[in-house]
């Protein structure tokens, strides 16, 4: 089973690598280990002959900033505790791009007590042939080499089980110290690129300073920069360029920068989509030794407003829980709701919002509903939706003229959702609003969703497909929020017109970890009659990396290991309406409302799930619905005469 239990959050696992090929060939059958040299952050320098004495030397290449090196140093901790004195741990870190003192700081964070050396100009990781972080290497008495690679399965590209599968490392230490054989044996390394000093080619025609500075100014420091989500900064060339064959081989791959909208349908203003001409660049640039350039050109890290991405310091900032939340160290943290009360005595218009994480360790996602006091109790998360924060989610302007509203009277409802980092966290994260002149407002933003709620999604099925419908009439439609979990595959939305069917956006590899909002180049003007239809596939299937459990048949649920499919879509609508047309677009919605209750229980009904029921399997009560719904006056209703029908 997969777990959100860990020392960095999940999401940050798609930062990783893997070897581009299969399995690299095993080691020589006689690979000694060689003499070095090594300092650690106190100044102290260690050779082989510092370890003689121990039976077994663990030998783990490691690295500050890489997100599962963080995660491995517990367990290379908890190995040295439970062997003693049959195995000494030493570390070694080979990146240029971290120093005595990024190494004192590890080893202070993650309060290691073995030794961690630096290996300068990374010719003891040349000499092992070691890749990445964390890569390890154990030796026997002699100090022949007899096993090379992972530590274990638990964590990879993206998700984590909450235990191994196979203790690779831990087995081949057990089989040592019980004398079997042990042939030298290589599993794959999951991790970061070792940052290795190279040759830099000085005739290369790409630089740092020429091009990919400008690169990576305009897609990655928005994250990649001190105080922000990403796990490290990109914002000068000596970070950078320690990264270099890690961001070539992950932009390649499409996991960097996030950004998962097929280009075939739809163009968005935050497109986050390299061109290939900057693929290329990067490429080369790391081929190249990241060559520097010009060393007066630097990268101009976008300025904050205090913290904030918000355009100016925020009118009013709402904190999300009314204390600071502690979240314990492991194991799973239940969806954590929070209601507070703003005050808003009259209707508040929003030039921007912002939720802001207090800890981003933890804080994997907060939603914020607005929704009148005097409402349900119960949230309802495909309504109300104002607000969300996610990892990689920037702020966008509303175009001009345009805001949401908080009607006067309103409350907040904060869904938060929290990822234990394995060791006791606080967070109080809060709530920025810019409110705009309401002189000024001739649309108001508005945000609906098609939704299906009537999940019900077998054990093992790799392509469930589900879908949903809701009027579009006479909206301007400005961007498109896709929202699944775990098992969510892909996502895609389209307009239904009298002349066809328009996608406007596909996401064929949907990722929980990233959920983007999608907003339109330029706003899209529907027509009356016209309808948002949404297609979502699961992948419930032992395949999907991700699934918390795929013998189980995967039902709606506000936690993780449930599921939803809401396809959240934000338009905007005239301000001043006529009281005629305020009626029917609340006739409208209210149509919108009752149809989607009324496909709850016909969807309740179809047990099977073949978009048909007949009037003998319809429970008694809902026989006369039955009758009016049934165009055709036959025995049976189909999910289009539901779809499609006149409701009272």
């Amino acid at each position: 089973m997969l777990k959100r239990s860990l020392s960095v959050p999940v999401w940050m696992l798609a930062l990783l690598v893997l070897p581009s090929a299969g399995l690299p060939a095993a080691p020589p059958e006689k690979l000694t280990l060689p003499d070095f040299a090594l300092t650690d952050h106190r100044g102290r320098q260690w050779t082989q002959a510092d370890f003689q004495e121990a039976p077994l030397l663990l030998v783990a290449f490691m690295g500050t900033e890489c997100p599962l090196a963080k995660l491995y140093a517990v367990r290379l901790s908890e190995l040295d505790e439970q062997f003693g004195d049959s195995l000494t741990v030493v570390a070694v870190d080979s990146n240029k791009q971290d120093s005595l003192t990024d190494i004192a700081n590890y080893t202070s964070t993650h309060n290691i007590e073995f030794p961690v050396l630096k290996d300068g100009g990374n010719r003891f990781a040349d000499q092992l042939g070691a890749e990445r972080t964390p890569e390890v290497f154990l030796f026997d008495s002699e100090r022949q080499l007899r096993y090379w690679g992972r530590i274990d399965d638990q964590f990879g590209i993206g998700y984590a089980r909450d235990k191994p599968q196979s203790h690779d490392l831990k087995n081949a230490i057990v089989a040592l110290q019980t004398g079997r054989r042990v042939r030298p044996e290589r599993t794959r390394s999951v991790g970061c690129i070792i940052g290795r000093s190279k040759p830099t080619d000085e005739n290369a025609t790409v630089t740092f300073a020429n091009t990919v500075a400008n690169i990576l100014q305009k897609r990655c420091v928005e994250c990649h920069r001190e105080g922000e989500v990403a796990p490290f900064a990109l914002t000068d060339y000596e970070q950078a360029s320690g990264w270099a064959d890690m961001i070539a081989e992950t932009v390649e791959d499409g996991r960097m920068p996030p950004w998962h909208a097929d280009p075939a349908h739809g163009e968005f203003k935050n497109s986050r989509r390299l061109t290939d001409a900057e693929l290329q660049a990067l490429r080369q640039w790391a081929d190249a030794g990241a060559p520097q350039g010009d060393p007066q050109v630097k990268i101009e890290v976008p300025p904050h407003v205090a913290g904030w991405q918000l355009p100016r310091e925020p009118d009013v900032v709402v904190p999300v829980s009314e204390q600071p939340v502690s979240i314990q160290a492991t194991g799973e943290v239940r969806y954590q709701y929070y209601r507070v009360d703003p005050g808003f005595e009259e209707d508040v218009w929003l030039e921007a919002a912002e939720l802001q994480p207090g800890n981003r360790r933890v804080v994997h996602h907060i939603l914020c509903f607005a929704r009148p006091k005097s409402g349900s109790r119960k949230l309802n998360a495909e309504r109300g939706f104002l607000v969300g924060y996610v990892p990689g989610a920037r702020v966008e302007g509303f175009p001009a003229g345009m805001a949401k509203k908080i009607e006067a009277g309103s409350e907040l409802i904060f869904q938060v959702h929290y990822t234990p980092v394995g060791t006791p966290q606080t967070d109080q994260s809060r709530l920025g609003l810019v409110f705009a002149d309401a002189d000024s407002i001739t649309h108001e933003i508005k945000t609906f969703s098609a939704v299906q709620g009537r999940l019900n999604i077998p054990p093992g099925a790799a392509d469930h497909e589900v879908s949903a419908a809701t009027d579009l009439s006479d909206a301007l439609l400005l961007g498109m929020s896709p929202h699944m979990h775990l098992r969510g595959k892909s996502f895609r939305y389209a307009i239904e017109r009298e002349d066809g069917t328009e996608v406007i956006l596909d996401v064929p590899n949907y990722d929980f970890n990233w959920q983007t909002t999608y907003v339109l180049a330029e706003p899209l003007q529907t027509k009356q009659g016209e309808r948002m239809l949404c297609t979502a596939v699961f992948d419930n299937s032992e395949d999907n990396p991700y699934n918390p459990d795929p013998t189980k048949t995967v039902r709606w649920g506000d936690q993780t290991d449930d599921e939803m499919m809401i396809g959240y879509f934000h338009y905007a609508v005239p301000r001043q309406e006529t009281a005629e047309a305020k009626t029917d677009r609340a006739a409208k919605l209210r149509e919108m409302v009752q149809r989607a209750a009324v496909m709850r229980v016909f969807e309740r009904i179809d047990t099977d799930a073949d978009g048909v029921i007949t009037r003998e399997q319809t429970p008694v009560k809902y026989r006369e619905a039955f009758d009016r719904l049934n165009g055709n006056g036959d025995a049976e209703l189909t999910r289009k005469e539901v779809e499609t029908a006149r409701l009272p």
